[in-house]
């Protein structure tokens, strides 16, 4: 439920039916924060998810992480990696950030050819650094505001403008390329597996620390994406784009 990045994997069809149990989920008056109108589905979508982890997910994430040795768990990670950073060249041009679409540019050139189809990130050595941009930080960069925090079946934390730019991160994700189609879900699982499993001593921390690991997870979310979308230096939240109260 925690592993943000597989939602482009799996494509529009979380997002359409997300929308569709949004629209029948009244808000709820007991819920105050203005970020979360939708706390009661919310809620909800947290506890299926939770228990989809814990009963299927997370068991086959620890088998993994047991089976598979360290240097091959990090080349499919770095494998992985380097197909998220063509879509992070697409986005830094619709951003207009020439500099950085360069720089992934040479990144995936660099890891492709001596990083052996990015198995190794030989990159990050000469100072190209990973930028992770997806197609909801472009819309953010324009000026859309995330709208409310919403949970999407399976696929866990979102807002609105997230959840919206997924589609388009779904069309431009390699990938989607993939023929025939058991090859292309075979990766998909493959890399939403990879990383949970990455993800195991966190989601730890946040059973044993958080008093309400709902909030925790919101708010942990909505923090970093609003650093994601102003590069980790947000302006006040009364000036910025997407303070509150958190809707178009």
């Amino acid at each position: 439920m925690i592993f943000k990045r597989l939602a482009c994997r799996l494509g529009p069809l979380a997002v359409m039916l997300s929308v569709m149990l949004a629209g029948c989920a009244a808000t709820n008056p007991a819920y105050d924060d203005p970020r979360d109108p939708l706390e009661g589905y919310n809620r909800f979508m947290y506890d299926v998810n939770d228990k989809l982890d814990r009963a299927i997910i997370k068991p086959l994430a620890r088998g993994y992480k047991a089976v598979v040795p360290t240097p091959v768990d990090a080349g499919i990670s770095n494998f992985f990696n380097n197909l998220d950073d063509i879509s992070s060249i697409l986005n830094n041009l619709l951003q207009l950030k020439l500099e950085r679409a360069v720089s992934d540019v040479g990144r995936v050139m660099i890891n492709t050819t001596a990083g052996l189809l990015g198995l190794v990130d030989v990159a990050s050595n000469y100072g190209y650094p990973r930028h992770n941009e997806d197609f909801g930080q472009t819309l953010g960069h324009w000026g859309v505001g995330p709208g409310p925090y919403f949970v999407l079946p399976i696929l866990g934390p979102n807002d609105i403008r997230d959840t919206l730019g997924l589609a388009v991160d779904w069309y431009t994700d390699p990938v989607r390329q993939v023929d025939p189609s058991e090859w292309r879900w075979g990766l998909v699982a493959l890399r939403g597996l990879d990383q949970r499993a990455d993800l195991l001593s966190a989601s730890k921390v946040l059973e044993e620390a958080a008093l309400d690991p709902y909030e925790f997870t919101r708010d942990a979310y909505l923090q970093k994406r609003r650093n994601d979308v102003y590069d980790n230096k947000p302006p006040p939240e009364e000036e910025g784009l997407d303070g509150p109260p958190y809707y178009y």
